[in-house]
């Protein structure tokens, strides 16, 4: 009886071994289950938590699809295809984050002094449990440094960049994460330009990762210029000053 039981249990491993392995080889690169999520729960950037908390199905399978790939094959990818997963990734673990917590007033209520949100193990990757703070610092600034990847995480706070309601895909990134600049940089709560006064109003993003948008462009007034409105672009040819606008944490719940 011990000797079928092992054999049983060997038999269960190769099994789950063999799926989990075509799973990651026959992975979507349409990310048409978070595609599906977003299109449902997200307008205008605003996420009915409620009811995605009340039917999570769809969401918890996408994160373990994305949680069987191997990073041998993750490596064989194209850069877009990458980034795209890792984006898709930040922002539905951060969903899945805020639905563990919900009802929940701000995603900065989450976790201790010190062990904020972005600390908690979370993101499961690479067969290992991270945190949000390494997906985004340890991994995509790190290793692919395109500034426009602040459009593209969302922290699930009204000041931060929009949730968009689709899936970020490899053969449209660019034209999406321009169109994020374009949509985030457009919100005049967050970012506008005062040309008599000489001045542009931007998010604290603009301040926290500085060196992204220096080393992208020069500096933060030549990265953002091409996103704000071809009427307004010229003003920037001149001397500019710079002040920030205050950053509402509350949740970006609609």
């Amino acid at each position: 009886m011990m000797h079928l039981n092992r054999i049983f249990t060997g038999m269960c491993l190769a099994i789950a071994l063999t799926l989990g392995s075509t799973q990651a080889a026959q992975f979507d690169h349409t990310h048409a289950r978070l595609a599906k999520v977003l299109k449902t729960n997200v307008k205008d950037g605003w996420v009915n938590y409620r009811t995605l908390k009340s039917k999570p199905i769809q969401l918890q399978a996408y994160l373990r699809e994305l949680a069987v790939v191997k990073e041998s094959q993750f490596n064989r990818w194209s850069k877009n295809e990458q980034l795209a997963f890792l984006y898709n990734l930040y922002n539905a673990a951060t969903l899945q984050l805020i639905l563990e917590n919900y009802p929940v007033a701000s995603i900065k209520k989450i976790g201790g002094f010190f062990s904020g949100p972005w600390k908690q193990k979370v993101v499961k990757l690479f067969g290992e449990t991270t945190t949000l703070d390494h997906l985004e610092h340890g991994i995509i600034r790190k290793n692919y440094r395109d500034a426009r990847a602040h459009f593209a995480l969302v922290c699930a706070a009204k000041s931060c960049p929009p949730l968009r309601s689709e899936a970020y895909v490899a053969s449209r990134l660019s034209e999406q994460l321009n169109d994020q600049g374009r949509i985030f940089l457009g919100q005049t709560a967050k970012n506008r330009l005062d040309a008599p006064a000489g001045r542009v109003y931007l998010s604290p993003i603009f301040k926290w990762f500085d060196e992204d948008f220096e080393r992208q462009s020069g500096s933060v007034l030549k990265f953002v210029q091409p996103f704000f409105p071809k009427s307004q672009q010229a003003a920037f040819s001149r001397s500019l000053s710079i002040k920030y606008t205050d950053y509402d944490w509350s949740l970006n719940e609609r």
